[in-house]
């Protein structure tokens, strides 16, 4: 069995340069595994807010739902903090564009192939 290999255009940070950025200054995706999408704001109806649109726009790019296996609030009550971040814990491949690369080396691969009836 070969494996063939799939092309990504990536970033320093191993994200796909197409995937969508949380829009907002004070959100950011972190460089961990499965990782955290940030989204952070003093009002958590906002931050909920941007992160479903995040999560709407970025399932749109993919063409297929993103791999969340967790949602974590958390809270900094210091007084120069933003109060409420919401983190959603995004696959790694999802957000390197993997399963977009994968359906374009099928669709190419497949029209490159020959009609076995011919």
């Amino acid at each position: 069995m070969s494996e063939k290999s799939v092309a990504l255009d990536l970033d320093d940070a191993g994200l796909a340069r197409a995937l969508p950025r949380p829009p907002h200054g004070h959100d950011e995706i972190q460089d961990v595994p499965f990782r955290p999408v940030g989204f952070r704001d003093d009002d958590l109806p906002t931050a909920l807010e941007r992160s479903a649109h995040w999560l709407r726009e970025v399932q749109e790019w993919l063409g297929e739902p993103v791999d969340v296996i967790g949602v974590h609030l958390d809270y900094d009550d210091s007084p120069d903090g933003i109060y409420y971040e919401v983190k959603l814990l995004c696959n790694d491949e999802d957000l390197a564009g993997v399963p977009i690369a994968l359906r374009n080396r099928n669709r190419n691969g497949a029209a490159g192939q020959a009609d076995p009836a011919s």
